[in-house]
């Protein structure tokens, strides 16, 4: 009853605040994540930066926490046009989009550097665009880090993983990477995650260094592997309902805020990154750094789920033909 109280609010908080004045604009943007994260600084800095260059002229209402549903909820508002923009995880626009599954895919990037590469580029604005005939126009992506192992016993090699039960998101490709290291893949909601390993029905689970830590599951879970097996990113989208009422100005208003926000979410994200492993080292939790080659031979086959499928097959070859480009000598790093 309080979500949808909430939701009709802000239906009627649409239709009736925004446009009274003709020269403000108020868009609406729900995210799931707490206000410390690196994601809803960077919508903070997206904001106040797209409020500077309009001069005012359109402002960015920010409601974290889920307060407007889950991440398909928030989807269907911007089908709806009920609300004008949210982040979600790659995977959650599987659903909506299938060439988003390319992103769980095992190892699909090579690095860090490769992924930015390849999510700033051609086919990065590609799969942004993709949702367009579905209402949702994709603005940007956001780095949501590396997925790793943690679990009660160390795992150095794929082969640690025999006999295990390891929670996965509802998803086939990570349900056939687990089997494809040997383990056996459990899917687990993420609330009641927590329960699950500590009373042992599922020996661990998988996920990047800011999640193990702030959800306290290294309180049951003494081992980290950063095997680094996926890099899932988040992606902020706009409802092109929304989208179609901007004039061309201000447009590229919004569109250089987005891409200015990019570089702070990154920066924080790294920050995130580097908090979370310097706390849990402090906690007792060992950090295992494996060889990451033999995790990568074991789950080659996962790829064969999408041979017979031309369209995320090709999507395939074009990210693992990408070079990263060599970096500008005279360019002063700043992070």
């Amino acid at each position: 009853m309080k979500k949808i109280i909430v939701i009709t609010t802000l239906v009627v908080s649409l239709l009736t605040g925004c446009g009274l004045k003709s020269d403000v604009k108020v868009l609406k943007l729900g995210h799931n994540l707490d206000t410390k994260h690196s994601v809803h600084i960077a919508m903070e800095y997206l904001a106040k930066r797209v409020s500077e260059l309009s001069d005012g002229k359109i402002k960015i209402q920010i409601y974290p926490g889920g307060v407007l549903g889950s991440e398909r909820e928030s989807l269907e508002l911007l089908q709806l046009g009920s609300l004008d923009l949210t982040k979600v995880s790659a995977a959650t626009m599987e659903g909506f989009v299938e060439e988003y599954k390319i992103f769980g895919l095992p190892y699909i990037f090579r690095d860090k550097a490769h992924a930015f590469t390849v999510l700033d580029g051609p086919i990065g604005q590609s799969m942004l665009a993709k949702g367009e005939q579905y209402w949702l126009r994709g603005l940007c992506f956001y780095d949501a880090g590396a997925r790793s192992f943690y679990a009660s016993k160390p795992i150095n090699t794929p082969e640690d993983l025999a006999g295990l039960k390891i929670r996965v998101m509802q998803s086939i490709t990570a349900v056939e990477m687990i089997k494809a290291m040997g383990g056996s893949a459990t899917p687990v909601s993420w609330g009641e995650l927590y329960t699950a390993l500590q009373s042992k029905v599922v020996d661990g689970a998988e996920n990047n260094p800011p999640s193990f830590y702030l959800s306290h599951h290294y309180e049951v879970c003494n081992y980290y592997t950063l095997n680094e097996h996926t890099m899932i990113p988040d992606v902020l989208l706009m409802s092109t309902h929304a989208w179609n009422k901007l004039n061309e100005q201000e447009r590229k208003w919004l569109e250089q805020a987005v891409k200015e926000s990019v570089v702070v979410q990154r920066r924080e994200w790294k920050k995130s990154e580097d908090t979370s492993l310097a706390a849990l080292k402090k906690e007792g939790i060992e950090i295992i750094i494996p060889d990451k080659k033999p995790f990568m031979d074991a789950v080659t086959g996962v790829y064969d789920i999408y041979k017979d499928n031309d369209k995320i097959y090709s999507l395939i070859e074009q990210i693992r033909n990408t070079q990263v480009p060599e970096p500008d000598s005279t360019t002063v790093q700043t992070n």
